[in-house]
């Protein structure tokens, strides 16, 4: 991240850049307010630590430039001459924030890191905004009675500050439901922040929901603010709330009923303005009773609740949804006049997706990438999706089971175990998934429908937890 410090002083400059690259930033330092504009425009930096007086100028002339560009960085003054009127005027201008002479090391190295958050998170915001909102100013595309009834509800629900429960299998879009019930909010100008819940250990996930001090535990080298706090007014996407330890769900019903939180390590509690939208893909009300989520958190989450339809109960969205994804991939591949023949459309249409949309996605993505002609027919499509049967020891394995059928069906072999043989399918395409998600197990995870950790404790189970992927 690129850094412009400006500073009358030399020996000022000199300090901030060493303290400051020895934080790994890459430190530009000039002394006039002249070279000041003229650097800015030279290059794109994501914070400007200018001083206010500036010799005979005024560093407000810094902070003013540098929040009027196109894509402005995050600005902080510092002074020696501090007094309430300035820190109001400059806050006023667009500053992050104000810190006067002599200043602490370690409180300014923070008062940057929040800072550099803080644009960050605006400047997911803003490719949130564009990739959702095309021309037609649609979130979603289909025309199927079950979407229609979703976003009739993302529309009157969105206006509201209340918590918000999606629920619906993986893959079918929960993500995005969340996205848009941030984007067609009063809260869109602030950032929206995902949490996948279930991918982190309980002690990290409360470290990024709720923040750490210092010296909180290793390696917290310096006060962090949680995702709850440094989202601002915006939005919290709590994915796979269900995966959460009942130890954790304590914690965080608390904190949704005092609208507080209380670092790891603090004794201080800090509040927050957050909305909260969370999303599981289990049924909530059966985790409660079988014990395995707490009721009370169950309907301090359930406010509002928007469940999503798989998709083979909206197949006529399938035609539009292979459209829509293979104009998207087709453009990155420079092949915009790939499209689908009529008979795998209809191949697409006969398949039940048991990975939802976003099964259908990277079949699309599959289909367009190994495509060796412009028009794509089911052979163009995975064996499964075309209909093919399966190799299996049992011909007509998807045919319906008769009386007529099992008397002329093939024998078993002395010794078969039916378990022996289901553990070894299901070995077989966790190693498939690994390899078709390049070894990221999240996405493996997705592809055979699973929360993550579900598809942890079976590569566990396959002994393959080490020798496969990384993620």
């Amino acid at each position: 991240m690129q850094i412009l410090v400006v500073d009358d002083e030399p020996s000022m400059r000199d300090y901030l850049s060493i303290l400051l690259s020895k934080e790994s930033y890459q430190v530009f330092s000039v002394g006039n307010l002249k070279d000041a504009l003229l650097t800015l425009k030279s290059k794109p930096f994501g914070l400007v630590l200018s001083d206010m007086k500036l010799g005979a100028e005024s560093g407000m002339s810094v902070l003013k430039a540098a929040r009027a560009m196109d894509d402005p960085p995050e600005v902080i003054m510092i002074t020696a001459f501090g007094t309430p009127l300035s820190a109001v005027e400059a806050m006023r201008e667009g500053a992050y924030d104000y810190i006067s002479k002599p200043f602490d090391n370690e409180e300014l190295k923070l008062l940057i890191q929040k800072a550099l958050e803080k644009r960050g998170l605006r400047k997911a915001n803003d490719q949130l905004r564009e990739s959702l909102v095309p021309e037609a100013g649609k979130f979603w595309v289909g025309r199927s009675q079950p979407m229609h009834q979703v976003w009739l509800m993302v529309e009157k629900v969105a206006p509201s500050p209340s918590t918000v429960l999606i629920a619906g299998e993986s893959g079918t879009g929960k993500e995005l439901v969340a996205k848009a019930l941030h984007l067609k909010s009063n809260r869109s100008g602030n950032p929206f922040v995902p949490l996948n819940c279930g991918a982190l250990a309980e002690g990290v996930l409360e470290s990024e929901l709720f923040g750490h001090v210092k010296g909180a535990f290793t390696g917290a080298t310096t006060d962090r603010s949680g995702i709850l706090v440094s989202a601002g007014d915006g939005t919290v996407f709590l994915d796979e709330i269900g995966e959460i330890s009942l130890g954790m769900q304590v914690k965080l019903l608390r904190v949704l009923q005092e609208r507080r939180v209380k670092p790891v390590g603090s004794s201080t509690e800090v509040p927050f303005q957050a909305r909260i939208v969370a999303a599981t893909n289990r049924s909530l009300d059966k985790e409660v009773k079988a014990g395995k989520f707490r009721e009370d958190l169950y309907y301090r989450l359930n406010v509002i609740t928007i469940e999503l339809p798989p998709l083979r109960q909206r197949a006529e969205d399938i035609p539009l949804l292979a459209h829509h994804f293979l104009s998207k991939v087709a453009a990155t591949l420079g092949r915009p006049s790939l499209r689908f023949t009529p008979e795998a459309l209809t191949a697409l249409t006969s398949y039940s997706f048991p990975g939802n949309v976003r099964q259908l996605q990277n079949v699309v993505e599959r289909a367009a990438t190994l495509a060796e002609s412009n028009e794509m027919g089911p052979d163009s499509l995975p064996p499964t999706l075309r209909g093919d049967q399966p190799s299996s020891m049992t011909p007509g394995l998807n045919a319906p089971v008769t009386l007529g059928s099992l008397s002329n069906a093939t024998s078993l072999p002395f010794g078969f175990s039916l378990e022996r043989h289901l553990d070894e399918a299901e070995r077989k395409h966790l190693v498939a998934s690994l390899q078709q998600a390049q070894g990221v197990k999240t996405k493996a995870a997705e592809l055979l429908g699973l929360s993550f950790r579900s598809f942890r404790y079976r590569l566990a189970k396959h002994g393959l937890g080490d020798e496969v992927g990384t993620s």
